[in-house]
């Protein structure tokens, strides 16, 4: 399910892009203004240059990809009520919403501008709407270690890319035990991230969930992109 030629789901880390590109740039500009510095210029220079292309990459189509590949794992009904935690512009929430009939899509975050450029309840909703779900969806503020639903409250929790950025451990342990806790029994969860995806697993095993299987990597950011699935009995 590929993206509305007009949304706009903005760049992962953009800092970390930015930073790559200045970096090789100026790699390749020592490399031919230092004759001394050619090959490591050249070297370090591409390597950055070729790490920041394929973030941007990742961010307009890899993402996409991903986000569709770990989604039909999960044996939509159309009739689910989906949270997405930390949805930033949207990803995983539209993708979600696309797969409902008569469900519901609901989102939260921080809203973090640092972690995806343009990260805003505003952004998301216009990008439901632009994507043609947005009587599908319902976006707030929301913190993932402290989801504000009641137990069993949903037949799918889904995150991509956002509780990394929590950076303690029993802080994640504590967003990964809340996901647990608003899954209804037979929900599905499904998580995407960067980091500490099999430290996630263990936590859903922990809180009973069966089925638990890690997949992955996936390159489309450099760092290794790995996902989680599980089902509460």
């Amino acid at each position: 399910m590929k993206p509305d030629s007009q949304a706009n789901y903005g760049i992962d880390a953009p800092g970390v892009v930015r930073n790559f590109l200045l970096i090789g740039g100026a790699g390749l500009a020592a490399a031919a203004l230092v004759p001394q510095l050619r090959a490591p210029g050249i070297s370090m220079g591409l390597w950055f240059l070729a790490s920041g292309l394929v973030m941007i990459w990742g961010s307009k189509y890899g993402k996409f990809r991903l986000r569709d590949r770990v989604l039909d794992t999960i044996p939509w009904r159309g009739d689910e009520r989906v949270l997405d935690v930390g949805c930033g512009r949207g990803l995983m929430l539209v993708g979600a919403a696309k797969r409902l009939s008569s469900g519901k899509a609901f989102g939260i975050d921080l809203w973090h501008t640092e972690d995806q450029s343009g990260s805003s309840a505003e952004n998301a909703r216009q990008n439901a709407a632009l994507e043609g779900v947005a009587d599908r969806v319902e976006i707030g503020d929301g913190d993932a270690c402290e989801i504000p639903f009641a137990d069993a409250h949903f037949d799918v929790v889904v995150s991509s890319f956002c509780i990394h950025n929590i950076y303690e451990s029993m802080g994640r342990a504590k967003a990964i035990q809340e996901i647990a806790r608003v899954l209804k029994p037979g929900g599905r969860v499904a998580i995407i991230d960067i980091r500490h995806v099999n430290e996630y697993a263990e936590v859903l095993k922990e809180r009973g969930l069966v089925d638990v299987q890690v997949g992955g990597p996936n390159f489309m950011f450099v760092i290794p992109t790995k996902w989680v699935t599980g089902r509460k009995p």
